[in-house]
């Protein structure tokens, strides 16, 4: 690539006309000699932000063919561009400028995509309008060419010598796994991915995921490494491990930023970044600050300090979170579609309670403390024993930790067998999940005293998610057995390993009787937990669940 930054190619006069795709006409202008603007040609639109970015998209599928930042080229790998899921195909794209805004306009069947560029900035900004399933999924993979940034995210270095599971787990010599997967973070958990080296930074700032489905905690892709180079996703609906149906409607901005090797400005995070400079474009679907509104709630009673608790806005339509305050509960959500949202509080990952809302344009909802009834925290039932905390994750099972990054036949992972004695660190014990075809069956030893014994007493446990209808059947002491439970309805697709334990919580319950025990207070009773489905195959991909947590009622 040379020097010139892509500033030879030939400019000319470009007015949006009555044509134009769907959601453009609002832009009309003409392309100034001026380092910001933008050209054709021939091939590409492409656009000079004035500052140190210069990039192409495709006038036949609206890929985005070059991104030359500083004189190189970061567009590319495997001979593949940048683009909404693995390429459109022959799509209508066309231009235009107003003022200090570029907007390229991407028209496929009911898909309208949107690249912004901002005069004098390092940035790019994507909207992605999906309207139906005519397109599978929704994803922007920026593909990055190798050799440009070090690999920082070991775990999702995907080309390893052995596959393990499917196309998209590996293993490499030493027995590590990696996988794109792999991220480890919730939706939550960050504003932005990407890599630095050089002096340069490149990121992908997300959107705020108000069209997005799995709320706060879902996880998926982030990026990966291989050996074509690299790729950054925004992923906006993805059915691995997925627990809602899909939303449709304009998602975004998301943005492509530059720095000069430091994290993006905060001022482009979800919740923070101000585009009313987009108010004027005409995107289709687009819904400016003055359109939405606001949810504040004064506080929240009833919770468990020890945990951090979520609010969260849900709808066919929209979804959104936000964070309660320590110290009582405050929570303020803003930027919400108008509408009437169910409301829910996560202690943790676990719902705890659930309203309703209604949300009005330019309006802020103020809503009165919430208070959690007792009965709707699991934690908060007395128990003779209890493995685990109840807030909707696996947290402090053996091996919960490793499994938002690595595979389960990972050599880093504790053995997944072994039984477990209450009392002598149960909880780092007993494995995180449990398989039919790996350690169904797990024992875990406990004692009474002679009153405890005497009576019945109700066995719960806690999951997140399931695969192929895993689900536990118990067994006290060799002498009573429960009925196979009937399956909560989960995910269908793989979850325990591909880094997500998240799916819809349940508690199974089990009403065991006092003929069950045995009477001597120094005897230990014995648990079996057996995993049961006629679903899965075999070794990690049999039927399984994840574990929340597992407790004896007084």
């Amino acid at each position: 690539m040379s020097g010139s930054h892509g500033r030879s190619v030939r400019r000319r006069t470009f007015v949006l006309g009555a044509t134009a795709a769907a959601g453009t006409a609002a832009l009309a202008g003409t392309a100034r000699a001026a380092a910001f603007g933008w050209s054709d040609d021939g091939s590409n639109y492409v656009v000079d932000t004035g500052a140190d970015l210069v990039f192409k998209v495709s006038r036949t599928n609206g890929d985005l063919t070059s991104l030359i930042y500083r004189g190189t080229d970061y567009q590319g790998y495997g001979g593949m561009n940048s683009h909404i899921e693995s390429g459109l195909g022959t799509s209508t794209v066309s231009i235009g400028q107003s003022g200090t805004t570029i907007l390229i306009s991407v028209a496929h069947g009911t898909l309208r995509h949107y690249y912004a560029a901002r005069s004098g900035e390092n940035n790019i900004y994507l909207w992605t309008d999906k309207a139906d399933t005519s397109v599978s999924a929704t994803r922007y993979i920026l593909r990055v060419k190798k050799g440009l940034f070090l690999n920082d995210e070991p775990d999702s270095y995907t080309y390893a010598p052995t596959t393990v599971e499917a196309s998209d787990v590996f293993a490499k010599s030493d027995g590590q796994t990696r996988s794109k997967h792999y991220s480890g973070l919730r939706v939550m958990d960050y504003d932005h991915v990407g890599w630095t080296g050089g002096g340069v930074g490149l990121w992908i700032v997300r959107s705020n995921h108000e069209k997005a489905s799995g709320g706060p905690f879902y996880r998926s892709l982030l990026r990966h490494q291989s050996a074509d180079g690299g790729g950054l996703y925004e992923i906006l609906y993805y059915g691995q491990n997925q627990t809602e149906a899909q939303r449709f409607g304009l998602q975004g901005p998301y943005v492509i930023a530059f720095t000069d090797g430091g994290a993006p400005s905060s001022s482009l995070f979800p919740g923070k970044l101000t585009t009313s400079w987009a108010d004027s474009l005409g995107m289709s679907g687009y819904v400016g600050a003055g359109g939405r509104g606001r949810v504040a709630g004064v506080g929240i009673s009833g919770r468990n300090t020890a945990y951090p608790y979520t609010v969260g806005l849900a709808n066919p339509a929209a979804q959104y979170w936000g964070s309660a305050r320590a110290s009582d509960g405050w929570f303020s959500i803003g930027g919400v579609l108008p509408g009437t949202y169910t409301l829910t509080v996560f202690k943790g990952e676990l719902a705890v309670y659930t309203g309703s809302v209604t949300v009005t344009a330019a309006g802020t909802t103020t809503l009165n403390t919430i208070a959690i009834p007792s009965s709707n925290d699991p934690g908060n039932a007395s128990a003779i024993w209890r493995i685990g905390d109840w807030n909707g994750t696996p947290a402090g099972f053996k091996n919960a930790g490793l499994m938002t990054y690595a595979h389960p036949s990972d050599v880093r992972a504790a053995p997944w067998t072994g039984n477990v004695v209450v009392g002598n660190d149960e909880t780092a014990s007993f494995p995180c999940y449990l398989w039919k075809d790996v350690n169904s069956g797990i024992l875990v030893y406990f004692k009474l005293t002679a009153a405890q014994a005497a009576a019945a007493h109700t066995l719960r446990i806690g999951v997140t998610t399931a695969y192929a209808n895993g689900r536990p059947q118990v067994t006290v002491n060799d002498t009573w057995t429960s009925a196979i439970p009937s399956p909560p309805t989960q995910p269908s697709t793989r979850s325990l390993t591909n880094g997500s334990y998240r799916g819809n919580n349940h508690t199974f319950t089990y009403s065991v009787p006092a003929s069950a025990w045995r009477t001597d207070a120094g005897q230990y009773n014995v648990l079996r937990i057996d995993v049961v489905s006629g679903s899965g195959t075999t070794g990690y991909l049999s039927a399984g669940t994840a574990i929340d947590a597992i407790d004896l009622l007084a």
